[in-house]
């Protein structure tokens, strides 16, 4: 499959290999979501907005790896759904803090529960140790490329 010259060879790069694995997770999380009613950009933010309430349209769009304009359509739809409260008007500048309902929260313990069921299928295969090493291994290489973007003129 390799060719010489054509540059990198898919079948060794790590980048790919990390690109086909997360594909294959949020495949395999949106077939467990779509019967709740969601996609994973949704369960993304309400899974953030249970951990850090009051995030702005900005940083829960930053957290869930999509736009802000796209967050922002999310937030009206889980507003009109009752899932997120924000203010009719920011107190500070143009920030709407958001935060879940209760009903919101009934909605993410729901989807937890099906993607955790997810998350133990991908790791099914390995040991403790494996699974152990395999989370320093991602997070050291996070960092690695976070440091590496933060020393970038």
């Amino acid at each position: 499959m390799s060719q010489k010259g054509a540059g990198i060879d898919l079948d060794k790069s790590l980048g790919y290999l990390l690109k086909e694995a997360s594909s294959a997770l949020r495949t395999a999380m949106e077939e467990v979501l779509r019967p709740l009613g969601m996609s994973v950009t949704h369960y993304s933010c309400l899974e953030l907005l249970a951990q850090r309430p009051g995030l702005s349209n900005s940083e829960l769009a930053r957290g869930a790896f999509v736009t802000r304009q796209t967050m922002n359509v999310l937030l009206q739809t889980l507003e009109r759904e009752g899932h997120v409260t924000r203010p009719a008007e920011a107190a500070v500048g143009k920030v709407l803090p958001a935060r879940l309902t209760p009903s919101g929260r009934r909605s993410l313990e729901k989807a937890t529960v099906a993607v955790r069921s997810v998350e133990v299928r991908m790791l099914a295969g390995m040991t403790e140790a494996e699974q152990a090493h395999a989370f320093r291994s991602l997070q050291s290489m996070i960092a690695s490329l976070r440091e590496r973007d933060a020393d970038a003129p």
